[in-house]
């Protein structure tokens, strides 16, 4: 039977989230609240219940999961009250705003035996699946230097994202999500530094873009780059490793990969330049690079809401882990450490 699930906060993530249910095969959409009445009326308007009050909600005995889909600053306070309301507990990133608040959260849900997790649902987005195989497989050996971006050109969303009291900026918006993907791609690595700038190009009071840089004490590095005013793109994943490099352009374009076979060349024929000549930097030949691309990995977002499922059954571990999310929250409150005193700062 599949578990009925209500969610708290119905505006463009929480309608995602209802649209995810409604078409899950184990999960089933109990009904939404917000805390304003037009959008309730919308929900209404596509045929899903309207809780009139978020006390209604929590004490619907017939849901077994909430999803919090609020602005980033009510996160841990709703997260509390639907654990405190024997709710298992699915909130939108940022799970929280610091480690302090995540802990307390954690420490709620294991008093009272609730599951609680982060929906960090760029986990199943291909390109990146697509980089995590190619570092898995092994073949292009020790990775050296991996770097993530985004980019768009409308500055930060004219909501409450614009604004720090709700907890704005792209550290908390896009950030949360690559710094998540990037650890997942190097999990037994420790960092050892971190370095990050602000950008405020469009918004004074919060970031609209950022650039961060991951120092492991393996000497592996990690580049992060969030942009809201950018009219041309640089690559969504680049790849450096020990015998090769990977690339991927777009969101949904194959991974373009580049296999060294051969170190040495017989011979390196110099290419000129605009103004003069270089062998460093000339292209290598076909017999000691083999360029192709790899197919698009299959994903189903889906498939979050059947682990959580199977965790609170009891079948499963939970995907998105608190260590993970707890790492995840460290790392953004490095990076402001880093912005507010212009230095790299240490990871421990």
């Amino acid at each position: 039977m599949k578990k009925l699930v209500a969610i708290i906060g119905y505006g463009g993530q929480g309608g995602w989230h209802a649209e995810q249910i409604r078409k899950s095969d184990v999960v089933a959409l109990a009904g939404v609240y917000d805390i304003k009445p037009e959008r309730n009326e919308v929900a209404k308007s596509r045929g899903i219940y309207a809780y009139s009050s978020l006390n209604e909600l929590l004490s619907d005995k017939k849901v077994e999961i909430v999803v919090v889909a609020t602005p980033n600053d009510s996160h841990k306070e709703l997260s509390i009250k639907a654990l405190m309301a024997g709710k298992n507990v699915i909130c939108e990133k940022p799970v929280m705003l610091s480690v302090a608040d995540l802990d307390e959260v954690v420490a709620m849900a294991n008093k009272t035996g609730m599951h609680f997790t982060a929906h960090q649902n760029r986990r199943f987005d291909v390109d990146y699946l697509a980089i995590k195989k190619i570092i898995q497989e092994g073949k292009l050996q020790d990775v050296i230097n991996v770097e993530s971006r985004v980019f768009g050109s409308r500055g930060i969303p004219s909501d409450w994202r614009g604004q720090k009291q709700f907890g704005g900026g792209m550290l908390y918006d896009w950030g949360v999500h690559l710094i998540d993907q990037i650890t997942q791609l190097l999990p037994n690595e420790e960092i050892n530094k971190v370095f990050c700038i602000a950008q405020h190009t469009t918004n004074f009071e919060v970031d609209d873009g950022f650039k961060l840089t991951l120092i492991y004490k393996s000497n592996k590095t990690a580049c992060v780059e969030v942009g809201t005013l950018n009219y041309l793109t640089m690559p969504r994943f680049y790849l450096q490793c020990k015998k090769g490099s990977a690339k991927i352009n777009e969101w949904k374009q194959r991974a373009t990969v580049a296999y060294c076979k051969y170190w040495n060349e017989k011979e390196v024929m110099p290419v000129q330049t605009a103004a003069g000549i270089t062998k460093t930097m000339a292209p290598r030949d076909e017999i000691t690079l083999d360029e192709y691309v790899i197919d698009i990995p299959i994903s189903d977002v889906h498939d979050f809401y059947r682990n959580f499922v199977a965790a609170i059954d009891g079948k499963e571990q939970q995907l998105v882990k608190h260590e993970q999310s707890r790492l995840v929250l460290k790392v953004i409150e490095k990076a402001f450490e880093s912005i507010e005193k212009c230095q790299v700062v240490d990871f421990d």
